[in-house]
């Protein structure tokens, strides 16, 4: 059987990306991100939920996202989910599941705060414009299957 790790979020970032770097001089970015879902109850009333998640990006995509995102900025993201274990301090087991991004695209404009103006970010890393996002106009979402 075939196994297929794919996570897709659209959402905005919950706290500023927080950029380290190892001490072989990779960037490790982290941060938050909140997805909010709507839904209709059988009754007609109009719930709304919010999914926090926390992510991490490396390299050349940590870096870009430490430029241009902040907290509350607008973010399309797709990547993995990896769960961690480790033991605290006090000798207790922790644990977490996290995304690992791989590619994202900057939605909405300078003035949303996004301030890289449309651009997307793609692995292998080139980077390319999209005209037209900068506005918060359409956004093009290439092969991502829906």
């Amino acid at each position: 059987m075939a196994n297929f790790n794919k996570v897709i979020l659209m959402g905005n970032l919950t706290r500023d990306v927080e950029l380290r770097h190892t001490q072989g001089g990779m960037a490790i970015a982290k941060f938050g991100m909140a997805v909010n879902r709507r839904t209709t109850s059988q009754s007609g009333e109009q719930r709304e939920s919010t999914c926090f998640v926390d992510l991490t990006a490396f390299g050349k995509t940590a870096e870009l996202l430490n430029q241009y995102v902040r907290k509350g900025s607008p973010l399309f993201v797709d990547g993995r989910l990896e769960y961690s274990t480790w033991e605290s301090q006090d000798g207790g087991k922790r644990s977490k599941l996290e995304v690992i991004v791989e590619n994202f695209q900057f939605l909405g404009g300078r003035e949303s705060g996004s301030g890289g103006g449309g651009g997307e970010r793609r692995g292998g890393g080139r980077r390319q414009e999209q005209e037209g996002t900068a506005g918060g106009g359409e956004v093009d979402y290439g092969d991502i299957p829906f």
